[in-house]
């Protein structure tokens, strides 16, 4: 069950089949859809990615969230946990974005120490993990401002939507580093006024 995570500025909510027209919306800030590097919905693939989605969820290896403001609950983006390992305590923190208006604000700050709290403080985990593109530097400059660890690259990842074998960069947060990156997100959330 996906569960409800609420913050300040952003609340993280479960993903709805019904949120497939605000997805988009969300997304043509930017025309994200059209990213070479991601995997974001367009009004053609909208369906399709919120069942993938749910199909994970259904499984029980997917927690997947709409980003909504706190303060009107519009959808401002996506995020998962994904590859749920309840055995081995590890989980991926990934399918992440937003619209262009607020890439770079508060709301990744609050969105990721709300997953990460989650992930470290009620299921307990040792290991979150986080995968990007090795062309996208700005996720990757994003991720290493968590404090999460570079552990290498993954070659032929994946096969992207336009057939690219995409490599990816792997990182990681481990259980005994968690209380250091609480503290940064929590001063770095404070510093933006979002606290």
């Amino acid at each position: 069950m996906t569960p409800t995570l609420q913050g300040a500025f952003v609340t993280l909510r479960p993903l709805l089949r019904s949120d497939a027209e605000a997805l988009v919306d969300a997304a043509a800030d930017g025309q994200l859809w059209s990213l070479p590097f991601t995997v974001i919905p367009s009004a053609d693939s909208v369906h399709g990615y919120i069942d993938k989605a749910l199909g994970g969820q259904a499984e029980g290896s997917v927690m997947p969230f709409a980003v909504t403001l706190s303060a009107d609950q519009r959808v401002i983006g996506s995020t998962r946990l994904w590859k749920i390992d309840r055995e081995n305590r590890k989980l991926e923190i990934g399918h992440t974005w937003y619209a262009q208006t607020w890439q770079r604000t508060a709301a990744n700050t609050e969105s990721k120490l709300l997953l990460l709290r989650y992930a470290f403080e009620r299921l307990r985990c040792i290991r979150v993990q986080f995968t990007t593109d090795v062309l996208n530097e700005r996720s990757q400059a994003a991720i290493l401002r968590l404090g999460a660890v570079r552990e290498g690259i993954i070659r032929h990842e994946r096969i992207m939507p336009n057939g690219r074998k995409r490599s990816s960069i792997r990182y990681s947060i481990i259980d005994d580093e968690w209380p250091e990156v609480r503290t940064r997100l929590e001063h770095r959330l404070a510093d933006s006024g979002a606290a």
